[in-house]
């Protein structure tokens, strides 16, 4: 005996939009507005994490908002019995262009509440993210051409598209891209072209090598505090 299927044809990935709650933690210089470093963390860390090592690469007259990944995942306990640790993330397989826009409307909505608050100096704002976030952060940045003082980008890769996407231009945003001579995923030989490749779109580009793994180190806090005093005091633009 057969069944009669009433059903209308099967639709798969329908849409809908919804509200998304993101986290961002801040810290406040005496004096805004001020000079904005919006810090994001890599693949399973925290906000907590980058805030702490975002103050020690800046200026004391910085204002800090490290914003957190918006994929939550469940990290294994270190130890047997301990508690459980969250991670979080910015990129999924699944249809990674919505994670690239949520990306941008945070950063915009972002800079954008805290210029009206009266933290930020809306011209002097910089980008920096550590391993995942580089490459996204970078996709902002030369598609949001003036939005942005500086990008810093840490242990990082470019976009996945750069060389296709006809979406990335010019911005007068400078770039310093900081890199661990022994960075297991990011090793000399693939980012051996990251200059050239970031000059295509930006003059004031600035690529270091150090001793290091996958890892932010005292010498690249130094350097990128000095290139932040130098944009921030009005230093004239240079590539190296």
């Amino acid at each position: 005996m057969s069944r009669t299927d009433n059903s209308k044809a099967y639709q798969s990935d329908r849409t809908l939009s919804a509200e998304v709650k993101l986290y961002y933690d801040l810290h406040l210089p005496v004096e805004t507005p001020a000079p904005l470093l919006i810090a994001l963390h890599g693949y399973g860390s925290n906000k907590a994490w980058m805030m702490r090592e975002a103050r020690s690469f800046v200026p004391e007259n910085f204002a800090v908002a490290a914003l957190q990944g918006f994929h939550q995942h469940m990290k294994e306990p270190k130890e047997k019995g301990g508690p459980l640790r969250y991670g979080f993330g910015w990129l999924t397989n699944f249809h990674p262009e919505d994670a690239v826009a949520l990306h941008h409307r945070a950063l915009l909505d972002l800079i954008e509440t805290l210029a009206r608050e009266g933290v930020a100096d809306q011209g002097r704002v910089f980008l920096f993210g550590f391993s995942q976030s580089c490459a996204l952060n970078y996709r902002f940045a030369f598609t949001h051409r003036d939005i942005l003082r500086g990008v810093i980008g840490i242990c990082g890769g470019l976009p996945g598209d750069w060389e296709t996407s006809t979406q990335y231009g010019a911005t007068d945003a400078a770039v310093i891209h900081l890199h661990g001579m022994r960075d297991e995923f990011y090793p000399p030989e693939r980012v051996a072209g990251y200059a050239e490749s970031l000059r295509r779109h930006a003059s004031d580009v600035d690529v270091r090598g150090y001793d290091a793994g996958h890892e932010l180190v005292p010498a690249m806090r130094d350097d990128v505090r000095g290139w932040l005093r130098r944009l921030v005091d009005g230093g004239e633009r240079r590539v190296v």
